[in-house]
């Protein structure tokens, strides 16, 4: 069985740590403030990242380049890998195309090239547990097409629920009108959002305070989760510079399921930049979305 290596986006959210000690190659997106432009090596500090955007500058973001791509694929191909990409999703970013095309237009020129993108439907740390799934069958001796079949058969079985703490941030990305966003401010309205079949972002519902709302992504995981307790050995949550936060959602996740490996990380910039500060999102494995 020919050797293959994972990939994926750095929107994958998943630590520096597990990335390196995994052997996955990370295809960059990009975001600028201030007409500089940052990804790849250059990059902010998430701290500073977040606490720039609490000062008032909002970044722009840009999908992944088709040059770099490129580079990246054929520097394994030529090593005599295949590959797996594991993309964000196509319903929040041009990314999934790009790698398509550059995949496609690589398996053209090279009949024996093989490269399979996996569309995830995912976003942040839930594009990252669907990568640790395929980590883990990788190492357990699946081949690449196996998990794409199982990729492919299960992936809107991962859930994403998330609240953000600045309602002023989803009506920038489209997603509250500037009306909803400042009355929803003014009486402390926190919405609770998930991804839906399309790899979309949609509302759930709203709750009155933040801590009303951490709880919710709890209970929303407990309507999702019945039947797939076994498939829940890991728990993701990501987090917009709010560990604090993030870390009470995993006490109650532990307290309420048991599950005791729960991995948090930060938002990624190219996420960030449309959630804001203060997000905090939930993902595990559970009834279709």
């Amino acid at each position: 069985m020919k050797e293959f290596i994972i990939t994926t986006d750095t929107t994958c959210d998943l630590p520096d740590e597990y990335i390196r000690e995994h052997n996955i190659r990370i295809i960059p997106l990009y975001y600028s403030f201030d007409d500089t432009v940052y990804g790849d090596k250059n990059q902010l500090n998430p701290k500073d990242f977040y606490n720039k955007m609490r000062g008032g500058s909002m970044p722009t973001t840009m999908a992944a380049n088709p040059d770099t791509a490129k580079d990246i694929f054929l520097e394994l191909l030529d090593k005599g890998y295949d590959i797996l990409h594991i993309s964000f999703s196509s319903a929040l970013s041009g990314s999934c195309s790009v790698v398509n095309t550059v995949a496609r237009d690589l398996c053209n020129y090279n009949p024996d090239a093989n490269i399979k993108v996996v569309d995830s439907l995912c976003a942040s740390m839930g594009e990252g547990l669907l990568v640790h799934k395929a980590v883990q069958m990788k190492e357990a001796g699946k081949s690449m097409d196996d998990i794409f079949d199982w990729l492919e058969e299960n992936k809107l079985n991962l859930c994403h629920i998330f609240t953000v703490d600045d309602l002023h941030h989803l009506h920038r990305g489209g997603r509250l009108s500037k009306t909803t966003a400042i009355i929803g401010t003014l009486i402390n309205v926190k919405p609770v959002l998930h991804v839906n079949n399309e790899g979309r972002l949609v509302p759930l519902n709203n709750v009155r305070g933040r801590k009303k709302s951490l709880i919710s992504l709890v209970n929303q995981m407990e309507k999702r989760i019945s039947g797939f307790e076994d498939k829940n050995d890991t728990v993701f949550i990501s987090h917009g510079d709010s560990l604090e936060d993030a870390e009470y959602v995993a006490s109650l996740v532990r307290e309420r399921f048991g599950v005791e490996n729960i991995v948090i990380n930060y938002i990624c910039p190219t996420i960030g930049s449309h959630s804001g500060p203060g997000t905090i999102a939930l993902f595990f494995m559970g009834n279709p979305r």
